[in-house]
């Protein structure tokens, strides 16, 4: 059904459910999968065409000074310390005057991908600017040999087209864009002068969209830099740091690969990992290239980082990654994780935080619409082992990302691009649990049909336990599993 003024009112529930039409339904990208087709320049130029379509040009970007991050693992984490090291700097020097952060995917409220100096856009903000790039879009005729009239870009697309409006109607003067997926088709590629761009570690990941290779990958992610304006990277995979370093030269790009900066050591960095060390050095990169820009009286020292630094890094609030929440006799560690070797990571950082702590282990898992993430199990399993007896979690929760047992998904959590009949007969739930029980006879494993559910079991083995007990549980997968959990463990209107 297409959504028209008419059918619609103006408040944040009507505004998602409009988001919500905009999704690619399963049945199109499963058609669009076997038909070999992928995101290819015309996104881009079709991005442009819709940028246009409501008022703007990549020139007018420029105005926002973009930090642009690309990259498979740590790229949101980059994001979250620029935008946390900015807002310390802001508290002290006023400069930026405002700062935006435009990252994906939510955990919980879809206006959390849109912040402002830090703090997701309230609901009536999101509300108007949604409507305002809506009535623009319906009734604009730029563009039209590129995009047909009235249409739309689809889900990611328009939030991405949408961030643009807010910043520039707001005022930002300086943003951190994360890109969705890849880099070089992605729907932040529009931008022409990013101040800097980094790319985090790379890895295998969206192979239909960007390949099977760590070198196809690369090329994509490479995507987001540009000549004129530096490139940082970080220690790499000798056959994607060679296509990094290619495509560099091909725009003329002077591509830094930097390794942990010295100035971090003392900085509480948590974890305290090199992976979130370097992310952390990209970081800095970025804002202390930004702050040059805009704040004539910044200079950078290779002695120490700066006071507000320092807070910005041990102050970030980065929900989701590596979170614990205490709830009576359960202790939830929340790390949403969507690779093998981010996996990995979560398990070590899960089986290091319960050294000192009694009682079973709980893991709630989910990985919607990948075959694939049934291999990501053996990792999972092994980093959490018991070196005595063998043993990995007590008790293994597989489930769907369906939110309440009841009502079905929170709006902000509907999913249309997954196979309602695989969600619905819990197709890969149960593919995960045959795998676990190979791996694991001893487990006690079950399959829920709901997020909610499944923290139910887990509540339920807690007034099970003994007094100096309490119950160590894993919820990890995929963004959307930890988005939900953090929902139902806070409240609804939790950010």
């Amino acid at each position: 059904m297409r959504v028209t003024m008419a059918t619609m009112s103006r408040n944040y529930n009507d505004a998602i459910d409009a988001l919500n039409t905009l999704q690619t339904p399963y049945a199109v990208i499963e058609a669009r999968r076997q038909a070999g087709l992928r995101p290819d320049a015309q996104s881009v130029k079709e991005m442009r065409a819709y940028l246009a379509r409501i008022g703007y040009s990549s020139h007018d970007l420029d105005r926002l000074n973009i930090l642009h991050v690309a990259g498979t693992k740590g790229k949101g984490s980059t994001c979250a310390f620029a935008d946390s090291i900015l807002a310390h700097y802001r508290k002290r020097h006023e400069i930026p005057k405002k700062s935006g952060l435009f990252i994906s995917p939510h955990l919980i409220a879809v206006r959390e991908r849109i912040r402002i100096d830090s703090k997701p856009i309230s609901e009536e903000l999101f509300a108007k600017y949604f409507f305002q790039v809506w009535d623009m879009l319906e009734k604009s005729r730029a563009a039209e040999d590129v995009v047909a009239l009235g249409t739309k870009p689809i889900y990611a697309r328009y939030l991405t087209l949408l961030s643009y409006h807010v910043f520039l109607q707001e005022g930002v003067d300086l943003a951190v864009y994360e890109t969705g997926i890849g880099g070089e088709f992605d729907a932040t590629n529009v931008v022409d002068r990013p101040v800097a761009s980094a790319i985090s570690t790379l890895g295998i990941d969206h192979v239909f969209v960007l390949g099977h290779t760590i070198e196809e990958i690369a090329w994509h992610k490479a995507g987001i830099m540009k000549s004129g304006s530096p490139a940082f990277t970080v220690e790499q995979a000798p056959s994607a740091l060679r296509v990094l370093r290619e495509r560099a030269v091909e725009k003329g790009v002077d591509l830094k690969v930097l390794n942990i900066d010295s100035r971090l050591k003392g900085v509480q960095i948590r974890p305290d990992a090199d992976f979130q060390k370097k992310n952390a050095t990209l970081a800095i990169a970025l804002v202390e290239t930004a702050l040059s820009r805009l704040d004539r009286s910044f200079a950078s020292s290779p002695e120490a980082l700066p006071q507000e630094f320092v807070d910005g890094l041990e102050q970030v609030v980065w929900r989701g990654r590596c979170e614990i929440k205490l709830e009576g006799k359960v202790v939830w560690h929340l790390d949403g994780a969507h690779t093998v070797d981010s996996l990995n990571t979560a398990a070590r950082w899960f089986s290091g935080q319960c050294v000192e702590r009694t009682g079973p282990k709980a893991l709630i898992f989910n990985q919607q619409g990948r075959p694939e993430a049934i291999n990501f199990l053996e990792g999972l399993y092994n980093a959490t082992k018991s070196a005595a007896d063998g043993s990995s979690f007590q008790h293994v929760i597989f489930c769907s990302n369906i939110t309440y047992a009841g009502s079905g998904y929170k709006k902000d959590f509907v999913n249309r691009q997954h196979d309602p009949e695989a969600v619905k007969r819990l197709t890969q739930q149960h593919a995960f649990a045959e795998k676990w029980a190979l791996l694991d006879p001893s487990a006690n494993i079950s399959v829920c049909s709901s997020i909610e559910e499944a923290i139910n079991r887990v509540r339920d083995v807690g007034n099970t336990v003994g007094e100096k007990e309490t119950v160590q549980a894993l919820i990890t997968g995929s963004l959307h599993l930890v988005g939900g959990a953090l929902a139902i463990l806070e409240g609804d209107d939790a950010l």
